[in-house]
């Protein structure tokens, strides 16, 4: 963990995590040989944070594939650290045709090289975080350049750091869930807000774009049930 991924108290920054995990699912399908096309867009990541990572910890990351369904897929990833950091990382991908972006089938390659991995479980791509209330107050989120990837999306480790910018005075307390999921996503030229709250414990936030008439991503964060991993 390096200065550059940490907050000035030394823990590690959930957008620095989620580029470690961009970096190494990316490194996986390249060392994979899976083919460039058809593409992939995010659409849900959940990061259980079993225990913050530190300034100079070093980790381990390790991924497979733990669901399918029709057209996505759900990679998991375990981070661990020398010092005790821990987090499980799922993150659903939508297989798209790259000229339409519409959904397709999971391609023969794909099943052949990580069917078996996934062990007969499938997952659903249904979003569950909940909605903004109508008429949600809301604050103006400029787009930066540093934000977009070469797809001419706002990368998801972007989203990330606007959650550690909003909640930055609200630090968790221990074990947390927190969901991230994609629905119209951002592009360039958008006009985003932001909107916040706390509904029975969790804390959420959504973009809004198209004057807050469009939810582009939401989050939520709630603490991490007892037992989901044991003891």
């Amino acid at each position: 963990m390096r200065l550059g991924d940490v907050t000035p108290g030394g823990r590690l920054r959930l957008d620095a995590l989620t580029r470690y995990t961009q970096d190494v699912s990316d490194d996986d399908t390249g060392d994979a040989g899976l083919a460039a096309e058809p593409a992939w867009v995010v659409r849900r990541t959940v990061i259980d944070e079993l225990a913050p990572a530190q300034l100079g910890e070093a980790m381990t990351i390790t991924t497979f594939c733990s669901g399918l369904g029709r057209s996505w897929a759900e990679r998991r990833l375990r981070v661990c650290g020398e010092q005790g950091g821990r987090y499980e990382v799922a993150t659903l991908w939508i297989c798209v045709d790259p000229g339409s972006g519409r959904p397709q089938q999971l391609t023969e390659q794909f099943l052949d090289l990580y069917g078996r991995a996934a062990g007969g479980r499938t997952v659903t791509a249904r979003l569950t975080n909940p909605k903004p209330p109508p008429s949600p107050a809301a604050t103006p989120w400029p787009l930066r350049a540093v934000d977009f990837d070469t797809l001419g999306h706002v990368n998801n480790a972007a989203y990330w750091a606007v959650v550690e910018e909003v909640f930055a005075d609200q630090p968790r307390s221990g074990p947390s869930r927190m969901t991230l999921e994609y629905s119209a996503g951002l592009s360039p030229g958008d006009s985003v807000a932001i909107a916040s709250d706390v509904v029975d414990g969790a804390q959420l936030l959504w973009w809004l774009a198209d004057d807050g008439r469009v939810v582009a991503a939401s989050v939520s964060i709630r603490p991490l049930p007892d037992g989901v991993y044991g003891a």
